[in-house]
C-alpha cells in the first residue's frame, strides 16, 4: 500500500506552507492551508484504493467500486477495468451462491450500488435467468421471513440494511412489511451487538430509511421521522472523547449517515477531524476500511449513488510507480494465545516477527503447535476466523471468534492486526 501524502512531521508541514505561500504569489489568490491539507488526505486514500485494484487474487469489491464513483477524482480506465471484473467474477460468484441457496444479501446489495454508482442499468442485468433486482427482492423476503420466525434477519441488520438501501436507491418501491421490520428493530434496541449499539448497522439502517423518506412511496413519514431522530442521536451518542464514532473503522459509515440524513456540521466535524487524523497515522490500509471512510471525508454518502449522472469531468488521477515491499523484520517478539471454547481452555506460546499480521502468527502457530488448527473463509474485510481447534463458529448459530490483545477488543481483521510487541492473544467463541 503507499503511504499517506500528508504526514505530521514539522518539515512537511513547513513544506506545505512554504508551497501555499508559492501558489499564492503566482495566482494571486491566498490557498487555506488546512483545505490543501485535507485535499492531500483524499487524494492518499483515493490512490490507495486505486492501488488495491491491482491485486486480483480475490474477489473484485463492489465497495471499493462505489467508493471510486463517488469521489470527485478519477481513474476512468481502471475503473472501467473494475466494473468489468465486478460484473464477470463477482457475478458468477453470486450465481453460484445464488444456486446454493446461500444468504448473500449485503454483498449482492452493494453490487448493485456500485452498478448504479456506475450508471449501469441494472435492470437489465439477470442472475440465474432472473432479473438481478427480483434476486435482491427474493433475498430481502428470505430475510423478513426469517424475522418474522425467530426475531433475527437470516445474515445480520447490517445487510438486511444495506437491501432496503439498495433497493431504493435502484428506484424500486420497497414493501412496507420489509421497512417496518427495520424500523421495529432500531426501535427495541435489535440492532445491538451484545449491549453495545452496533454503529456501523445504525449508519447503513440511518441511511436506508432516509432514503425510504425522500421515495414518492412513502406511507409514514412522522414513524420514519421519529427512527430517524432515534438513529441520529445513537450515532451522536457513539462519539468517543477522541471524536470518533464507535471506533476508527465504523466512524466512515457513521458520518455518512449524518450527512444524508441532514445533521448540523457540529455533529459530526470532531468526527471528521478524527477521520483525518487517523489517515494521517496510516490507520486506513485495508481497502474496505478505506471505502467506507473516503466518501464521508468528501462529505459525500451512499445516498448519492441514487441521483448519479456520471459525468466525470475530471480523469486526472494517475498512480506513480509501485513502491518496494517493506522487508521482513529479523526481531522476534513472544506471543500467547489463549483459546476460549466449549472444548476447553488451551494456551499457546511461541515466537513471531515483529509487525506480523495475527493471522502470520496464528499460521506459524498451527506449523509449530500440532494441538492447535484453524481455517479461515474469505470476506470483503479479508479473512477471519471460522474454525479453531476444529469448532466452528458461524452466522447461522449467531456466534463468532471474539480476538482481543491483552483484553482490549480487536478493531481490525487478523490480516491486518499487527503484532509489534510481546503480548497475549485471546481468541473466544462468542455468542451474539
Amino acid at each position: 500500500m503507499e503511504a499517506a501524502i500528508v504526514t505530521d512531521n514539522s518539515e512537511m508541514n513547513l513544506a506545505l506552507l512554504i508551497g501555499c505561500a508559492v501558489f499564492a504569489v503566482v495566482t494571486g489568490k491566498p490557498q487555506d492551508p488546512v483545505a490543501s491539507d485535507h485535499e492531500e488526505l483524499i487524494l492518499s486514500l483515493n490512490k490507495k484504493l486505486l492501488r488495491s485494484l491491482e491485486d486480483q487474487s480475490s474477489l473484485p469489491n463492489p465497495s471499493v467500486h462505489l467508493a471510486l464513483r463517488l469521489s470527485t477524482h478519477h481513474n476512468l480506465d481502471m475503473e472501467r477495468a473494475h466494473l468489468v471484473r465486478l460484473m464477470a467474477d463477482l457475478h458468477r460468484d453470486l450465481e453460484s451462491s445464488l444456486a446454493k441457496h446461500q444468504p448473500v444479501t449485503g454483498l449482492l446489495a452493494l453490487y448493485a450500488l456500485a452498478l448504479r454508482a456506475s450508471c449501469t442499468e441494472v435492470s437489465a442485468l439477470t442472475l440465474n435467468q432472473e432479473p438481478l433486482i427480483l434476486q435482491l427482492k427474493k433475498q430481502m423476503e428470505r430475510e423478513k421471513e426469517h424475522i418474522a420466525t425467530s426475531h433475527r434477519p437470516l445474515t445480520n441488520y447490517y445487510q438486511y440494511s444495506l437491501g432496503v438501501l439498495a433497493l431504493c436507491a435502484s428506484g424500486v418501491r420497497v414493501s412496507t412489511h420489509v421497512s417496518n421490520k427495520l424500523v421495529h428493530a432500531i426501535k427495541h434496541d435489535h440492532t445491538k451487538n451484545g449491549v453495545c449499539d452496533s454503529v456501523d448497522t445504525l449508519a447503513v439502517a440511518g441511511m436506508a430509511l432516509q432514503c425510504l423518506k425522500e421515495s414518492v412511496s412513502v406511507q409514514d413519514v412522522s414513524q420514519l421521522d421519529e427512527t430517524l431522530r432515534t438513529v441520529k442521536q445513537k450515532l451522536v451518542d457513539s462519539q468517543r472523547p477522541d471524536g470518533h464514532l464507535g471506533n476508527e473503522f465504523s466512524t466512515g459509515l457513521a458520518v455518512q449517515a449524518l450527512l444524508a440524513m441532514g445533521s448540523q456540521v457540529s455533529d459530526y466535524s470532531a468526527s471528521l477531524e478524527a477521520l483525518r487524523t487517523d489517515v494521517r497515522k496510516g490507520t486506513y490500509h485495508n481497502p474496505m476500511g478505506i471505502s467506507q471512510t473516503l466518501p464521508a471525508l468528501q462529505q459525500r454518502s451512499y445516498l448519492h449513488v441514487k441521483t448519479a449522472e456520471c459525468r466525470e469531468k475530471d480523469d486526472s488521477l494517475v498512480l506513480g510507480p509501485k513502491p518496494p515491499s517493506k522487508e521482513p523484520s529479523s526481531q522476534m517478539v513472544s506471543l500467547q494465545v489463549d483459546v476460549i471454547s466449549a472444548d476447553g481452555s488451551p494456551s499457546f506460546r511461541t515466537q513471531v516477527p515483529k509487525d506480523c499480521s495475527v493471522y502470520e502468527a496464528l499460521t506459524l502457530l498451527q506449523e509449530n503447535q500440532k494441538d492447535f488448527t484453524f481455517e479461515t473463509e474469505s470476506s470483503l474485510w479479508g479473512p477471519f476466523l471460522s474454525v479453531v481447534n476444529g469448532e466452528r463458529a458461524r452466522q447461522s448459530d449467531r456466534s463468532y471468534w471474539h480476538l482481543s490483545s491483552d483484553g482490549t477488543s480487536l478493531t481490525q481483521g487478523i490480516q491486518d492486526y499487527k503484532i509489534e510487541k510481546a503480548q497475549k492473544i485471546t481468541i473466544k467463541k462468542t455468542i451474539y
